[in-house]
């Protein structure tokens, strides 16, 4: 179809209908544009999406799960932002706003009241460590005053009333390379 006859059929202005193709392809819909006298948008014949039989409140639950200031804090923003795209354009029609819906009214706050959140500034890289299994040579500052480096393997992060942690033990197997993070 042309953007003229989808914008008529959508009830939207050409605009909106390029504007709209274009986040498809970002999200891995297989949508192409076509220039001439025969041309127009077109979906690639047989594409099927892979996520079926998702209901309205799993949908609304997805679209909850994420704390949209920790996935910012560890880089994670944008990966969030395209899987929320990709899963909206998976979903059935009349579930398309659930995204919305959960939205307007939810919000996550992981900070306790009344302190301003830290985010560590290395949090990026030790998210990226703890994804990719590996080492992390940290210095920190014991409750004495002591400094006290050490290579630790990352199990996993936790944010706990607005305080990052890392969940890590002595340097084990799970890889020979490491990153250094100073706190």
């Amino acid at each position: 179809m042309t953007a003229a006859e989808l914008a008529t059929e959508l009830e939207v202005s050409e605009r909106t209908v390029a504007r709209d193709v274009d986040a498809l392809s970002e999200a891995g819909i297989p949508v192409y544009a076509d220039r001439g006298r025969a041309g127009g948008y077109r979906l690639i014949g047989g594409y099927r999406t892979r996520l079926t039989g998702l209901g309205r409140s799993e949908a609304e639950a997805l679209f909850l799960s994420g704390v949209p200031g920790a996935l910012r804090d560890m880089g994670l923003a944008d990966a969030a932002s395209a899987a929320r795209l990709k899963v909206s354009a998976a979903l059935l029609p009349e579930l398309r706003s659930a995204h919305d819906t959960a939205a307007q009214r939810f919000h996550l706050d992981a900070p306790g009241w009344w302190q301003p959140p830290e985010t560590p500034a290395l949090l990026p890289a030790v998210a990226e460590a703890v994804w990719d299994d590996l080492r992390v040579e940290v210095t920190y500052r014991r409750g004495d005053g002591a400094e006290v480096s050490r290579v630790l393997d990352p199990y996993g992060l936790v944010l706990k009333a607005g305080t990052w942690y890392v969940a890590a033990g002595p340097v084990s197997t799970i890889s020979p390379w490491y990153i250094t993070a100073t706190r």
